[in-house]
């Protein structure tokens, strides 16, 4: 039997079976499920049992309605998935004993293959960058060359400007 179980403090342990095909949760009193607490509306969300699957319906509540940190508006919840109902945390559990997840051999990820230590102490590289055989190759910036002249210039000429404009007043 499917169940939730509350896991935000102050109200931890607290459980809700569900045995009917619907359950609904807020904080008022005429819910199947009530959550006295503030960020919880009166009507938040509805749990509909559909065959094996337990779907979570948000009836447009204020704060909305999460599975696993994603909003939602109506979807399937799986066990051991998260419900938060405003600030108000809920974990799907359920008696069945739930089967190891089967591994999909075909949806591993192909790693490139990076630098050898042999390559790193030998220095040696295979892209094709260094052109000087050192491991290492030194950028070249013409752009900077050219604004620290351009700034010499510009230096010299106010430098030049003010000794003029002292040797002018001094006369």
């Amino acid at each position: 039997m499917a169940k939730l179980v509350v896991l935000s403090a102050g109200m931890t342990g607290r459980t809700q079976d569900l045995k009917v095909e619907k359950t609904t949760i807020g904080r008022v009193e005429d819910n199947t499920f009530q959550i006295a607490e503030p960020s919880v509306s009166s009507h938040h969300c509805e749990v509909l049992l559909r065959g094996s699957e337990v779907v979570v319906r948000d009836l447009n509540s204020t704060n909305g309605t999460y599975i696993n940190g994603e909003k939602i508006a109506e979807r399937v919840i799986k066990p051991g998935q998260i419900l938060r109902l405003g600030q108000i945390e809920l974990r799907l559990e359920t008696d069945a004993p739930t089967a190891p997840a089967k591994k999909q051999l075909d949806q591993t990820l192909v790693m490139q293959r990076g630098v050898s230590l042999n390559e790193l102490e030998q220095g040696t590289r295979t892209s094709g960058f260094d052109t000087k055989g050192s491991g290492f190759s030194k950028k070249t910036d013409k752009g900077n060359r050219i604004f620290w002249i351009v700034a010499a210039l510009v230096g010299l000429a106010i430098l030049g400007g003010l000794v003029y404009a002292l040797t002018m007043t001094g006369k």
